[in-house]
């Protein structure tokens, strides 16, 4: 699994001070994009660098850059949803990058589709304490929520390689809808190397674009796949999620390929 900065699973946070950073202040550009939930998004960078660092869900050194390599660069992502739109993170860990975006469109609603306990756990906590209104925690993996879950808009960071994220995201589009994968410098190789895959899942159209520029001093690179009528092969995947249960259930059927590592 990517990490791309957040704690590995199963890597626990550093304990006494050696590691230990501080969280600078917030930069001006954050009051610009997150309107008047600025303070929200002081509390939630807040919670990464001490809970969520606590909780190995964030690695230890990466709190002086919280601001700008997760919260903002994340945020950003909001330039490129319609208004009133539906969003699944895929695999979303701490709530990078559901939360931010939630916080910069209070018009998006937002689904965090995380199928570790104790992750969840923190998202539920997150989310109370903010008073996020436009997000709900689900606890899951996202080839479980084929037929169950349909969105406008799958987003995924640090989760997967392209081709295996949009087995898993694909498949939870509606018609129509978009993956929107943050993949900073392997972008386009990821996306050169999962043309046929994305094909294959109903993809009509994808392409690699930034956002944030002009905003931000590093803009987020972003593979955007576009869904065709039928996104994601999602009958297929719905006959293998149904196999997969029927095999946890003691009959025929393959385990599923989730997102993220063992449930703990």
């Amino acid at each position: 699994m990517e990490t791309d900065g957040v704690a590995a699973e199963g890597t626990p946070a550093e304990d006494g001070q050696e590691g230990r950073q501080e969280l600078p202040e917030a930069p001006a550009v954050a009051r610009e994009i997150f309107g008047e939930r600025f303070p929200m998004a002081v509390r939630y960078t807040e919670l990464l660098a001490t809970a969520g660092v606590q909780r190995g869900l964030i690695g230890p050194r990466e709190v002086p850059r919280l601001w700008d390599r997760h919260v903002l660069n994340c945020a950003v992502l909001a330039e490129l949803l319609p208004a009133g739109a539906s969003l699944c993170d895929v695999g979303s860990g701490a709530g990078l990058p559901g939360i931010p975006v939630a916080m910069a469109r209070p018009d998006v609603s937002v689904t965090l589709l995380e199928p570790l306990l104790r992750r969840t756990t923190f998202l539920e906590e997150v989310v109370r304490e903010l008073g996020l209104t436009n997000v709900t925690v689900l606890r899951g993996r996202a080839e479980e929520m084929v037929g169950k879950l349909s969105v406008d808009i799958v987003t995924a960071r640090a989760v997967a390689p392209l081709d295996r994220l949009a087995g898993w995201g694909m498949p939870l589009l509606r018609p129509y809808g978009q993956m929107l994968a943050l993949k900073g410098d392997t972008a386009e190789q990821e996306l050169a190397d999962s043309r046929s895959a994305l094909t294959r899942l109903g993809a009509v159209k994808w392409s690699v674009i930034s956002v944030g520029e002009g905003t931000l001093e590093t803009s987020t690179r972003v593979v955007r796949v576009e869904a065709g009528e039928s996104p994601g092969g999602v009958k297929a995947a719905t006959r293998r999620a149904k196999a997969a249960r029927a095999g946890r259930s003691g009959k025929a059927g393959d385990a599923p390929r989730g997102v993220g590592r063992r449930r703990r």
